[in-house]
């Protein structure tokens, strides 16, 4: 999801990578969940949080699906993202005592919060934003220890690849302007990154790359 936004408006001006240190670590939070409450649809999940989730929660994508995610879209794309439940719109794994019931294998945006990306020539810099988290004596860290995911690197190309993949497709579909076909485009694309199952057992990034490739041929059939 594109924020169309001018960057000294919502950041302290700086672009990071991920060896820079970056005020950002909230100290545990110490009981606010401020950031788990009334976020929307704006937690969109990417194939390695399914896969992360699928795993560890022994769950599958359509079993997820019973309340803790739904599915929208997002510049003409159907993505999953986190549900918000209750009269407190609380993200649907946070805990009643305000706490993170899947803290070890949050979402990729949990993650990163409150730091953004900035997608350009290819890649992508961090940048703080500086008026999302209520918690204003946050201390420096490093920004691959905060985003706390085994093979930062594998992680950042995965990232990158799905970004632009994802732009490219809407562009696509877009161009494309027939409504019947971005729908089985659409589901396609749900089946292949979310709905089939991945093999824990298995290495995600090739079993992302191998997807990748089959997606490829979308717009050659």
């Amino acid at each position: 999801m594109e924020r169309w936004v001018k960057m000294e408006d919502i950041s302290d001006g700086k672009l990071y990578d991920r060896d820079d240190m970056v005020r950002a670590d909230c100290g545990g939070c110490e009981g606010c969940s401020a950031c788990c409450r009334k976020m929307g649809k704006s937690i969109i999940l990417d194939p390695y949080d399914i896969f992360r989730l699928t795993a560890k929660m022994g769950k599958t994508f359509e079993e997820l699906m019973a309340g803790c995610i739904e599915l929208n879209v997002v510049d003409g794309i159907i993505l999953p993202n986190l549900s918000m439940n209750g009269r407190e719109e609380s993200c649907a794994f946070l805990s009643e005592e305000g706490r993170c019931s899947i803290h070890s294998f949050r979402p990729g945006i949990c993650r990163l919060f409150p730091l953004g990306r900035l997608y350009e020539n290819g890649g992508f810099k961090y940048f703080l934003q500086t008026h999302e988290c209520r918690k204003n004596s946050r201390v420096k860290v490093k920004i691959r220890k905060w985003i706390d995911t085994p093979e930062p690197e594998r992680y950042e190309n995965f990232v990158i690849s799905w970004h632009y993949f994802l732009k490219d497709m809407s562009r696509y579909l877009a161009d494309k302007g027939d409504p019947e076909k971005e729908k089985q485009i659409n589901l396609t694309l749900l089946k292949l990154f979310y709905m089939l199952p991945y093999d824990p057992e298995r290495d995600f990034y090739e079993q992302f790359g191998e997807r990748l490739n089959m997606a490829g041929k979308i717009k050659t059939d």
